[in-house]
């Protein structure tokens, strides 16, 4: 578990409407300044350190979560999974295309949930804990 002093970054969940938005929120608020991916596998880098972020982990406050709950759901997931497709290994279009057809039934792992799947990994019982990332959902 991350110690009590660890320093709290907050993403505000009022602040953006989509994937993209959510990535400026990350660079306006995680690593100002810094470069990067702007990516889900870059966002997981960003998590473990060295790129911007504090040494030691830090507390991950998403504030109005409830509102990017809604907005990165399965309508932002669809567009999500259609963008995937386009530019997925072939020997992945199989996968995607069922996590594509599900999203649009309105099922499966929504956006939000795949992000905060990503930051648990790396907070108390995830594969990455040593990372020291704890998620506070606001």
């Amino acid at each position: 578990m991350t110690d009590p002093a660890s320093p709290r970054l907050e993403i505000d969940g009022s602040r953006f409407e989509d994937l993209e938005g959510f990535y400026d929120e990350v660079s306006r608020t995680l690593i100002p300044n810094a470069g990067w991916g702007r990516n889900l596998d870059a966002f997981n880098d960003i998590l473990r350190g060295g790129f911007g972020t504090p040494d030691g982990g830090f507390v991950l406050v998403w504030s109005n979560h409830a509102l990017s709950k809604k907005r990165l759901g399965f309508d932002e997931t669809v567009k999500f999974l259609e963008r995937k497709l386009e530019r997925c290994h072939s020997s992945n279009v199989p996968a995607v295309q069922a996590d594509l057809a599900a999203a649009k039934r309105g099922e499966g792992e929504t956006l939000f949930e795949l992000i905060v799947g990503i930051i648990r990994v790396h907070g108390t019982g995830g594969r990455e804990a040593g990372d020291n990332v704890d998620l506070l959902l606001a």
